[in-house]
């Protein structure tokens, strides 16, 4: 009675558009005064507060201000210039720049919807004069620019670590480096996609040109970059690319904890900023902080909301029903698999991944523990499910902004985001099992 109520109540709220902070915080405290009464309310506040009261978490809000400043400090035109002259030149060149210059970008902002809002003014137009419809360049950059919360330093994978921190020990700084490769792989992905996508949009075009009575013509191929240029490039680009070499050499390295990373991301790129590139300015720094608290606050009232939701379903062990339900299905390692990535593709599209994680993580992870399944594997592929949710319809975050940017509807984006999809599910089954995939660096590196 009380698993229907809470989920119930959620899901009631979902279809009436209410934001999921409120909905996942209004379910819990029903649930509760329908199981404890109103003393309950006193326990409310006190579960909330701890929750976002921890240390780990103040990186969150360090890291949101460091991918503004980045953001400010023009550090996207200076990697894609960057990518540009080293591989630009190739027959997919536009697409490979695309995907290389994501892949850092994310990994430096660690949002995926700031990642296409940074590049997308820049790139959507080139892939076009390349040969894409405009809704395939926008899927293209929506794809990419979701990879950030797998790639290093990842908010979703500090939460990660945070929330399945409450039934074992989980290292932030494993999760980081085993989302490497797993990230990468999704920009292979991408990449071989955009390949075919390129080819099915050339054709389309050309008849459309033709049927028209209009000459249909792809920009030429840029240029060779000469070894000078692609020096200068490089020179100019080298303090972003810097960013992740920084933060993760810092953290492996033992001069700082994943936490203190932050803070150091964010004094390097306010120096980057204002004295290097000297695109930051001061009178910028006040927009950077409303920007930032918006985005942290946002965040944070997710986590309190969403740790409620988790107490519940702890404390009155729903999740040790819904987990022996799952394993009284079927005992196959494979098929179980098969069903939690479906569940987490089906909540991708739903909710964000802090979200997911306070609600799913206390109830998978027992089912990941008793098939025997590494908790840094669960980790990547639930944060590469999550990942996917980011673009597909119908809440994909990406695909609001990229469809603002190129000023394509959203049913166009859907139609077109599909080949990215598939690319993305079959890195997600590679993920899921192959572990290797996910243990290996970390391994290789002794970071337990």
């Amino acid at each position: 009675m009380i698993a229907v109520i809470l989920f119930g109540v959620f899901f009631l709220l979902l279809l009436l558009r209410v934001p999921i902070a409120i909905a996942l915080g209004t379910a819990s405290i029903i649930t509760l005064i329908t199981s404890m009464g109103t003393s309950s309310l006193g326990l409310i506040v006190d579960i909330m507060y701890t929750s976002v009261a921890k240390f780990t978490l103040l990186s969150i809000p360090f890291f949101i201000i460091a991918g503004v400043i980045m953001d400010y400090a023009g550090i996207s035109k200076r990697l894609i210039n960057f990518a540009e002259t080293f591989v630009g030149h190739k027959k997919h060149g536009m697409a490979l720049v695309t995907v290389i210059t994501a892949l850092f970008f994310a990994a430096i902002s660690g949002s995926g919807p700031a990642t296409v809002a940074a590049l997308g003014g820049i790139l959507i137009p080139a892939l076009v004069k390349n040969g894409y419809k405009k809704e395939s360049a926008a899927a293209l950059l929506s794809g990419t620019g979701a990879t950030g919360i797998v790639i290093p330093p990842s908010i979703a994978l500090i939460v990660f670590a945070v929330v399945a921190g409450d039934q074992l020990s989980v290292s932030i700084g494993r999760m980081f480096i085993a989302g490497i490769v797993p990230g990468l792989l999704m920009g292979v992905g991408f990449y071989l996609a955009a390949i075919y996508v390129k080819k099915k949009d050339t054709k389309d075009l050309k008849r459309n040109a033709q049927e028209n009575g209009v000459e249909f013509e792809i920009a030429a191929t840029i240029e060779v970059a000469s070894p000078k240029e692609r020096l200068i490039a490089f020179k100019d680009a080298i303090w972003g690319l810097l960013v992740p070499v920084i933060i993760l050499g810092g953290i492996y390295g033992g001069v700082f904890t994943p936490t203190e990373s932050a803070v150091v991301a964010v004094f390097y790129g306010l120096f980057v900023g204002l004295f290097i590139y000297r695109e930051l300015k001061w009178k910028d720094i006040k927009n950077i902080l409303i920007d930032s608290s918006v985005q942290t606050a946002v965040v944070m009232l997710i986590i309190a909301a969403a740790s409620l939701f988790a107490y519940v379903i702890t404390t009155e062990q729903i999740a040790d029903l819904i987990s022996s339900a799952l394993l009284s299905i079927t005992e196959n390692k494979i098929i179980i698999l098969l069903l939690v990535n479906i569940i987490l593709l089906i909540a991708g599209m739903f909710m964000d991944a802090v979200s997911a994680y306070y609600i799913f993580v206390p109830i998978l992870l027992p089912i990941m523990i008793a098939l025997d399944v590494d908790p840094t594997v669960f980790g990547i592929f639930m944060t590469v499910n999550l990942a996917i949710g980011l673009f597909t319809p119908p809440v994909g975050a990406n695909l609001f902004v990229a469809c603002g940017i190129a000023n394509v509807s959203l049913a166009k984006i859907s139609k077109a985001i599909m080949p990215f999809v598939i690319a993305s599910l079959v890195v997600l089954l590679l993920v899921t099992y192959v572990p290797v995939i996910s243990t290996f660096l970390p391994d290789l590196l002794g970071i337990k």
